[in-house]
């Protein structure tokens, strides 16, 4: 129980995200306070291994932060010095396995369980700016430096994992994943939306363009004329471009088309790419206007359904003109989010990634009558 107490995406660290951001325009902060009392109450892991922006003391921090309420500062002063003692951690043994050569896991650099998620939480904080720093210049490496791997030349964030997160037997030479949640989209995303806050550091830009080119050729056309990126490659799809799928995956924000072109877009707009940029928001708009893509959305959730789809394209839409294709197409989107919401149970879990905390908190953040507060959703790396 306590690992879903103190955990963001399924758990109740989420649901108390979710009242917070309410009680923000409500000002009715009982119920948030009495959840919040549990999670401080008990103990939330702070060991490498298992805290992340989405598990343990991390999540509780960012809970807090979000929140914004002045009893909580006392509580969050002491999980920042916990923070700092955790990234310094988590960069020493990146940079020891980068000094041997060896192939990342997935938990040291992803959104959910590495490092870009605990980059995400410093960058919210404000609190540790030279450690964000050293974060984003672990991640200029990462994306910069490749190493070999089975006689191949891969990028440094290729995984030794399969995409369950786990070494297997099925994908003996690890994998590489595209996607914002477990992929190079999140580390992207963040050193953009690092930039767009006004950090820098050296070979922050050349690393940006370089992943702006990344996706630009990795990028493919579907039968369907729809541009969509691989979810995920063999080291044999990466030497052979030719190996891609032919049919689009589910337009979702954790591996899908939704995430990686907000990645690309954000990272566009950074370095002034404005071929990268068009191709983003080109994809996007197909993406939530391919009847064949919308058509594999079968839930409500942030993580891979309705929620995370019209939550990544309204942040991706504010970036764009107001007359651009993809502003024309979300109120469309919302409306059938809104349907499939009055048609359909919402998850019975918690959380904000596959609960029903998460559809419920984008629903009301996308209602143009009665918006809450944005910045919650800076844990997706979206804005």
């Amino acid at each position: 129980m306590n690992d879903l107490v103190h955990n963001l995406g399924r758990g109740l660290a989420g649901t108390a995200l979710h009242q917070a951001v309410l009680a923000q325009n409500s000002g009715r902060w009982d119920s948030v306070h009495t959840t919040v009392r549990t999670l401080v109450g008990r103990p939330a892991t702070v060991h490498p291994a298992g805290a992340s922006l989405y598990r343990g003391a991390p999540a509780v921090a960012y809970v807090l932060h979000t929140a914004g309420h002045p009893a909580y500062r006392s509580a969050l002063g002491d999980l920042d010095s916990v923070l700092a003692v955790l990234v310094r951690t988590r960069l020493a043994d990146a940079h020891h396995r980068m000094e041997a050569g060896r192939p990342p896991r997935m938990q040291e650099y992803d959104l959910i369980s590495g490092l870009t998620g605990l980059g995400a939480l410093l960058l919210s904080r404000g609190t540790h700016p030279g450690l964000l720093d050293d974060v984003l210049r672990y991640l200029v490496r990462l994306l910069r430096q490749p190493i070999m791997f089975h006689g191949e030349e891969v990028p440094g964030w290729w995984t030794s994992d399969s995409p369950s997160g786990r070494p297997d037997a099925a994908w003996p030479t690890g994998h590489g994943n595209f996607g914002m949640a477990h992929g190079v989209a999140g580390p992207i995303a963040l050193l953009a939306l690092s930039a767009r806050a006004g950090h820098s550091v050296a070979g922050r830009h050349q690393a940006l363009i370089h992943c702006c080119r990344l996706l630009e050729t990795r990028a493919h056309c579907l039968r369907n004329g729809a541009t969509a990126w691989p979810e995920t490659l063999t080291i044999d799809g990466w030497a052979d471009r030719s190996i891609m799928p032919r049919r689009p995956g589910r337009p979702s924000w954790c591996y899908g088309t939704p995430g990686i072109a907000r990645a690309l877009q954000l990272a566009a707009i950074a370095c002034s790419r404005a071929a990268a940029r068009r191709l983003a928001e080109d994809a996007l708009t197909t993406c939530a206007t391919d009847p064949e893509q919308i058509a594999r959305i079968d839930n409500a959730t942030v993580c891979h359904g309705w929620a995370g789809l019209c939550l990544t394209m309204d942040r991706a839409a504010a970036d764009t003109t107001p007359d651009s294709a993809l502003r024309r197409v979300l109120p469309r989107l919302r409306s059938r989010f809104a349907t499939h919401v009055a048609q359909h149970a919402l998850p019975g879990s918690a959380g904000v990634l596959t609960g029903g905390d998460g559809a419920l908190l984008t629903l009301h953040t996308l209602n143009p009558a009665r918006p809450v507060a944005t910045g919650w959703e800076a844990c997706l790396l979206l804005s």
